[in-house]
Protein backbone atom coordinates (compact mmCIF):
# COMPACT_ATOMS: atom_id res chain seq x y z
CA UNK A 1 0.00 0.00 0.00
CA UNK A 2 1.51 2.99 -0.84
CA UNK A 3 2.14 6.13 1.62
CA UNK A 4 1.18 9.54 0.64
CA UNK A 5 3.35 12.40 2.26
CA UNK A 6 1.61 15.59 2.23
CA UNK A 7 3.70 18.81 1.61
CA UNK A 8 4.33 20.45 5.06
CA UNK A 9 5.54 24.17 4.90
CA UNK A 10 8.16 25.17 7.60
CA UNK A 11 7.57 26.54 10.85
CA UNK A 12 7.41 30.31 10.20
CA UNK A 13 9.76 32.19 12.94
CA UNK A 14 8.14 35.05 14.58
CA UNK A 15 9.20 38.61 14.07
CA UNK A 16 11.93 40.02 16.91
CA UNK A 17 10.40 42.60 18.90
CA UNK A 18 11.23 45.69 17.89
CA UNK A 19 13.79 47.25 20.83
CA UNK A 20 12.16 49.48 23.57
CA UNK A 21 13.63 52.88 24.38
CA UNK A 22 16.71 53.40 26.68
CA UNK A 23 15.79 54.02 30.49
CA UNK A 24 16.89 57.64 31.15
CA UNK A 25 19.07 58.42 34.30
CA UNK A 26 18.16 60.84 36.37
CA UNK A 27 21.58 61.50 37.60
CA UNK A 28 23.53 63.79 35.49
CA UNK A 29 27.04 61.71 35.46
CA UNK A 30 29.54 64.15 37.68
CA UNK A 31 33.18 65.25 37.26
CA UNK A 32 35.71 64.52 39.57
CA UNK A 33 37.33 67.78 40.79
CA UNK A 34 41.25 67.52 40.56
CA UNK A 35 42.99 67.91 43.92
CA UNK A 36 45.61 70.49 41.34
CA UNK A 37 43.18 72.77 40.98
CA UNK A 38 41.42 72.66 44.01
CA UNK A 39 44.70 73.30 45.69
CA UNK A 40 45.27 76.18 43.53
CA UNK A 41 42.32 78.27 44.41
CA UNK A 42 42.10 77.88 47.96
CA UNK A 43 45.47 79.21 47.60
CA UNK A 44 44.87 82.17 45.58
CA UNK A 45 41.68 82.80 48.24
CA UNK A 46 44.33 82.78 50.98
CA UNK A 47 46.86 84.89 49.49
CA UNK A 48 43.82 87.27 48.90
CA UNK A 49 42.60 87.23 51.94
CA UNK A 50 46.19 87.97 53.48
CA UNK A 51 46.33 91.31 51.05
CA UNK A 52 43.24 92.65 52.12
CA UNK A 53 44.50 92.21 55.81
CA UNK A 54 48.08 94.00 54.74
CA UNK A 55 45.79 96.72 53.15
CA UNK A 56 43.93 97.72 55.79
CA UNK A 57 46.50 97.01 58.19
CA UNK A 58 49.07 99.30 56.26
CA UNK A 59 46.09 101.99 55.85
CA UNK A 60 45.48 102.39 59.59
CA UNK A 61 49.30 102.97 60.38
CA UNK A 62 49.33 106.29 58.24
CA UNK A 63 50.42 108.98 59.90
CA UNK A 64 50.38 113.05 59.18
CA UNK A 65 52.92 114.61 57.67
CA UNK A 66 54.00 117.99 56.30
CA UNK A 67 54.03 118.68 52.73
CA UNK A 68 54.29 121.49 50.10
CA UNK A 69 51.28 122.41 48.75
CA UNK A 70 53.43 124.54 46.12
CA UNK A 71 56.75 125.90 45.03
CA UNK A 72 58.62 127.74 47.54
CA UNK A 73 61.80 129.61 46.52
CA UNK A 74 64.78 129.53 49.26
CA UNK A 75 65.25 132.53 50.97
CA UNK A 76 61.41 133.05 51.29
CA UNK A 77 59.52 132.69 54.09
CA UNK A 78 57.44 130.13 54.82
CA UNK A 79 53.96 130.70 55.54
CA UNK A 80 50.75 128.33 56.56
CA UNK A 81 49.23 128.39 53.35
CA UNK A 82 52.02 126.97 52.01
CA UNK A 83 52.14 123.17 53.88
CA UNK A 84 49.46 120.82 53.20
CA UNK A 85 48.90 117.26 55.31
CA UNK A 86 50.05 114.57 53.90
CA UNK A 87 49.64 110.88 55.02
CA UNK A 88 52.58 108.33 54.83
CA UNK A 89 54.10 104.85 56.25
CA UNK A 90 56.05 105.26 58.94
CA UNK A 91 59.77 105.22 57.21
CA UNK A 92 63.09 104.79 58.93
CA UNK A 93 64.71 106.46 56.14
CA UNK A 94 62.09 109.64 55.75
CA UNK A 95 62.40 112.12 58.86
CA UNK A 96 59.32 114.48 57.63
CA UNK A 97 58.31 117.01 60.77
CA UNK A 98 54.24 115.63 61.86
CA UNK A 99 51.63 117.92 61.70
CA UNK A 100 51.72 118.51 65.11
CA UNK A 101 55.12 120.59 65.00
CA UNK A 102 53.56 122.85 61.93
CA UNK A 103 54.05 125.75 64.27
CA UNK A 104 57.83 125.28 64.29
CA UNK A 105 57.86 125.36 60.43
CA UNK A 106 55.91 128.24 59.63
CA UNK A 107 57.48 131.91 59.35
CA UNK A 108 61.01 129.93 59.38
CA UNK A 109 62.91 130.87 55.98
CA UNK A 110 63.54 128.14 53.78
CA UNK A 111 66.76 126.78 53.58
CA UNK A 112 66.63 125.55 49.53
CA UNK A 113 64.08 125.21 47.10
CA UNK A 114 61.19 123.76 47.93
CA UNK A 115 58.94 121.58 45.47
CA UNK A 116 55.09 121.40 45.33
CA UNK A 117 54.49 118.10 47.14
CA UNK A 118 58.04 117.68 48.59
CA UNK A 119 57.77 116.59 52.08
CA UNK A 120 59.08 119.01 54.78
CA UNK A 121 61.97 117.92 57.12
CA UNK A 122 64.03 120.18 59.68
CA UNK A 123 66.67 120.86 57.37
CA UNK A 124 64.34 122.29 54.35
CA UNK A 125 63.99 125.55 57.14
CA UNK A 126 66.34 127.68 58.88
CA UNK A 127 66.05 130.47 61.27
CA UNK A 128 66.54 134.05 59.83
CA UNK A 129 65.05 136.64 57.52
CA UNK A 130 64.28 136.30 53.60
CA UNK A 131 67.36 137.56 51.26
CA UNK A 132 64.83 140.01 49.97
CA UNK A 133 63.73 141.86 53.03
CA UNK A 134 64.94 145.42 53.47
CA UNK A 135 66.30 145.73 49.67
CA UNK A 136 64.30 146.22 46.39
CA UNK A 137 63.76 143.06 43.76
CA UNK A 138 64.84 144.12 40.06
CA UNK A 139 63.92 141.36 37.65
CA UNK A 140 66.96 140.99 34.49
CA UNK A 141 66.11 139.12 30.97
CA UNK A 142 69.76 137.55 31.04
CA UNK A 143 70.47 135.90 27.73
CA UNK A 144 73.17 132.87 27.21
CA UNK A 145 76.30 135.18 27.13
CA UNK A 146 75.25 137.41 30.27
CA UNK A 147 75.54 134.96 32.70
CA UNK A 148 77.63 131.77 33.64
CA UNK A 149 76.40 128.16 32.20
CA UNK A 150 76.28 126.90 35.26
CA UNK A 151 72.71 127.64 36.63
CA UNK A 152 72.00 129.99 39.05
CA UNK A 153 70.17 129.36 42.40
CA UNK A 154 67.90 131.65 44.79
CA UNK A 155 70.40 132.63 47.34
CA UNK A 156 73.55 132.93 44.91
CA UNK A 157 75.70 136.03 45.51
CA UNK A 158 76.47 137.78 42.40
CA UNK A 159 78.28 140.92 40.65
CA UNK A 160 75.96 142.58 38.23
CA UNK A 161 78.60 144.46 35.77
CA UNK A 162 77.30 147.05 33.15
CA UNK A 163 78.13 146.40 30.23
CA UNK A 164 77.35 148.67 27.47
CA UNK A 165 75.48 147.81 24.09
CA UNK A 166 76.93 150.59 21.74
CA UNK A 167 79.97 152.98 21.53
CA UNK A 168 78.23 156.23 22.97
CA UNK A 169 77.04 154.89 25.94
CA UNK A 170 81.01 153.51 26.34
CA UNK A 171 81.96 156.63 26.03
CA UNK A 172 79.89 158.24 28.58
CA UNK A 173 80.88 155.40 31.41
CA UNK A 174 84.52 156.15 30.81
CA UNK A 175 86.92 153.46 28.84
CA UNK A 176 89.77 154.08 31.45
CA UNK A 177 87.96 153.08 34.57
CA UNK A 178 86.36 150.02 35.68
CA UNK A 179 82.54 148.95 34.58
CA UNK A 180 80.47 149.75 37.17
CA UNK A 181 79.04 147.15 39.17
CA UNK A 182 75.94 146.48 41.57
CA UNK A 183 76.31 143.26 44.20
CA UNK A 184 72.83 141.30 44.53
CA UNK A 185 71.10 138.03 45.63
CA UNK A 186 69.53 136.59 43.54
CA UNK A 187 66.15 135.43 44.98
CA UNK A 188 64.53 133.88 41.78
CA UNK A 189 65.15 132.45 38.56
CA UNK A 190 62.47 131.88 35.50
CA UNK A 191 62.80 128.59 33.12
CA UNK A 192 65.10 129.54 30.04
CA UNK A 193 62.79 130.30 26.79
CA UNK A 194 63.24 129.06 23.42
CA UNK A 195 66.15 131.03 22.75
CA UNK A 196 67.77 130.49 26.34
CA UNK A 197 66.71 133.86 27.66
CA UNK A 198 66.26 133.48 31.62
CA UNK A 199 64.44 136.39 33.75
CA UNK A 200 66.71 136.21 37.24
CA UNK A 201 65.05 138.45 40.05
CA UNK A 202 67.53 140.08 42.14
CA UNK A 203 67.25 141.89 45.57
CA UNK A 204 69.54 145.06 46.02
CA UNK A 205 69.87 147.87 47.69
CA UNK A 206 67.35 150.87 46.96
CA UNK A 207 70.22 153.02 46.08
CA UNK A 208 71.08 150.68 43.65
CA UNK A 209 67.39 149.72 41.99
CA UNK A 210 67.31 152.83 39.62
CA UNK A 211 70.67 152.29 37.79
CA UNK A 212 69.99 148.65 37.70
CA UNK A 213 66.86 149.22 36.13
CA UNK A 214 68.02 151.42 33.70
CA UNK A 215 70.98 148.80 32.71
CA UNK A 216 68.49 146.05 32.39
CA UNK A 217 66.12 147.82 30.35
CA UNK A 218 68.87 147.83 27.85
CA UNK A 219 70.53 145.02 28.62
CA UNK A 220 73.73 146.02 29.21
CA UNK A 221 74.05 143.85 32.35
CA UNK A 222 76.21 141.03 32.92
CA UNK A 223 75.53 138.50 35.50
CA UNK A 224 78.45 137.29 37.50
CA UNK A 225 78.01 134.38 40.44
CA UNK A 226 80.63 135.83 42.81
CA UNK A 227 83.03 132.91 44.52
CA UNK A 228 81.82 131.12 47.65
CA UNK A 229 82.91 132.17 51.09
Amino acid sequence: MATTFANKKPAEKAPAAAPGPLPISQDAPRRRRRPVVVGAGLALAAVGALLAVWQVDEAGNRVPVIALAHDVKAGQTVKKSDLVVAQIAPDAALAPVPVSRSGDIVGKTAAADLPKGSLVTDASVHEGTPVAKGRDTVGILAKPGQLPAQRLRTGDAVALVHTPQDDAEAAKSGTQKAPDSINAVVVGLSSPDANGAVVVDVAVAGTDSPSLATWAARGAVTVVLKAAG
